[in-house]
């Protein structure tokens, strides 16, 4: 098969798994203990400078970052259905939502939860009040970012937004909490849940 994930369940990269069941294309997971630094070695080195995960490539492609991930699956093999076709008018709020989740949600939160010292008007992600309230507006009243249409959009944006209600890192709205059980309820949601949680136990990790 074309598409190999290198995976560990505890990362970005099982938000990947997510993207991937809902996109339906086959694709192998090549399990990369982090614990022992194996992230770190040349192999993904030479594919990922950074020596992060997730790591996806397809082919000769190489891509890396969840969201960018998320935008390049949708577009290949799911447009039209994952992904807003070029011409149609959603596609900006299908960007914008996709993009606000690693630019504003992961920094917002970790600088809300640890207290960093700054500026909100010198961050990118302003400050966690105004963060809170805007992600609120892109779904309140709606089942989806897009409406009633669900996306990539909402596995990238949603996702985060689990994972952080998971690990408290935002607090809990009927807003949130509405949103996040919508998404759940997705097969291909369930079915990634299912398949990281087994490749923990096959690997003897404890869950975070």
């Amino acid at each position: 098969m074309s598409i190999v994930l290198y995976h560990h369940p505890f990362t970005r990269a099982s938000g990947v798994v997510w993207m991937l069941e809902e996109v339906g294309a086959p694709y192998e997971l090549r399990f990369v203990d982090i614990m022992k630094g194996a992230h770190k070695q040349p192999d993904i080195v030479a594919l990922n400078p950074m020596g992060k995960l997730p790591l996806l490539t397809d082919g000769d492609t190489v891509v890396t970052e969840a969201a960018a991930i998320g935008l390049y699956l949708a577009d290949r093999y799911a447009p039209g259905t994952l992904a807003p076709a070029l011409d149609d008018p959603s596609r900006g709020t299908y960007l914008r939502w996709s993009l606000f989740a690693p630019s504003v949600i992961e920094p917002g939160s970790i600088a809300k939860a640890q207290a960093w010292d700054f500026k909100p008007s010198q961050a990118g992600w302003g400050d966690h009040e105004t963060m809170i309230r805007a992600m609120e507006a892109a779904i309140e009243g709606r089942d989806f970012l897009l409406g009633t249409t669900f996306s990539m959009a909402d596995v990238i944006f949603g996702g985060t937004l689990r994972f952080m209600l998971r690990f408290k890192m935002i607090a809990p709205s009927p807003v949130f909490t509405a949103y996040v059980e919508r998404l759940q309820a997705r097969p291909a949601l369930q079915r990634a849940d299912a398949r990281n949680a087994k490749i923990a136990k096959e690997h003897g990790l404890e869950p975070g």
